[in-house]
């Protein structure tokens, strides 16, 4: 109860030092507030009265009058905060993801799509305010899920993309293409392309560079990442008789001057994913570079709590008064 309490003006309570001081007056001035008389002997005179012992209780209440109005000047009160957060530069996002058979190399762990899709979770998930769709693309493109702002859409459709949706190939353009379709009627201050591929474009009927032309023409961002080792990796090369692939080392094929030139025109940048931890700094990097602005408004309210301390020293006093006046007036 008294955990929520603060005082305006702690301070104040430094007062607390005069009560022994008032004590201490009171002790040595007690014997003078009352006449002495000397006598032989007291015997016929009464001395069952409780009066005179109970007159330091006026004394009492005047002590903790005090207090009351040492505590009330302290002004104890209890505060309420409330927060209220305004968005003021909105970002939209669309993932490209190439989903080709390349994707299912292993010299990311435990393949490159599965790696790429726990990475992209987590950085959907730190997205909160942001309006953010999926475009899945391999020998074409297609739009997984339009950008919105209910991450369990999102997430769930990350979740789902699998190799073998699409003929295989890699359209980067296409891929490009589709994802500024779902950004050009965006009215985000900010529009964000994230495009992420392991080979060289070799299908599709857009080029490339038509899809950046697209991107530039409507105002829209690319980052552009290149995944895979240097050297070989690990890749599907051929079908075994249960369906099932036949891996093998090929060297790993990336075209980074294309994907260095799309960011460089589309105002973006360009990245290049060698293992887990690396495609990870990735996109904590974009998340840091592309941030939300998010201004937040507080409230705070003061309940003041110093009224019934100013009453109950008033109540103190008066009964100290009247105790005084009714009670204690035949002896004081």
């Amino acid at each position: 109860m008294f955990d929520s309490i603060e005082f305006a003006n702690p301070q104040l309570f430094w007062l607390f030092l005069l009560l022994p001081l008032a004590i201490l007056w009171y002790v040595f001035t007690k014997r003078k507030e009352m006449a002495s008389l000397k006598m032989s002997t007291v015997k016929g005179f009464s001395t069952s009265s409780w009066l005179p012992k109970m007159k330091p209780l006026l004394f009492a209440l005047r002590l903790l009058a005090l207090s009351a109005i040492i505590t009330a000047l302290a002004r104890p009160q209890t505060k309420d905060v409330s927060t209220r957060t305004k968005t003021t530069k909105g970002i939209d996002i669309v993932m490209a993801i190439d989903v080709s058979s390349s994707m299912l190399a292993r010299d990311l762990k435990p393949n490159r799509l599965a790696a790429l899709k726990e990475v992209a979770a987590d950085f959907i998930k730190e997205r909160p305010t942001d309006r953010i769709g999926l475009v899945a693309y391999a020998g074409e493109s297609y739009t997984k899920t339009p950008i919105t702002s209910d991450k369990s859409i999102v997430l769930s459709a990350l979740r789902d993309i699998t190799y073998g949706q699409l003929e295989d190939g890699t359209a980067i353009g296409m891929g490009l293409a589709t994802s500024v379709n779902r950004l050009k009627e965006s009215k985000a201050i900010s529009k964000i392309i994230i495009l992420l591929t392991d080979g060289v474009n070799n299908s599709g009927f857009i080029e490339p560079q038509t899809a950046a032309d697209l991107a530039i023409e409507y105002g829209i961002k690319t980052y552009t990442i290149g995944l895979g080792t240097n050297g070989n990796a690990l890749t599907p090369i051929s079908y075994k008789r249960d369906g099932t692939f036949q891996y093998g080392m090929r060297q790993v094929e990336i075209d980074e001057k294309l994907l260095k030139n799309i960011a460089e025109l589309t105002g973006g940048q360009y990245f290049r994913a060698t293992d887990n931890d690396k495609l990870e700094e990735i996109y904590e990097e974009i998340n840091k570079l592309e941030k939300t602005e998010i201004e937040e408004f507080k409230y705070t309210r003061f309940d003041e709590k110093f009224r019934p301390l100013i009453f109950l020293a008033l109540g103190l006093l008066v009964l100290e008064w009247l105790l005084r006046t009714l009670i204690f007036k035949s002896f004081i």
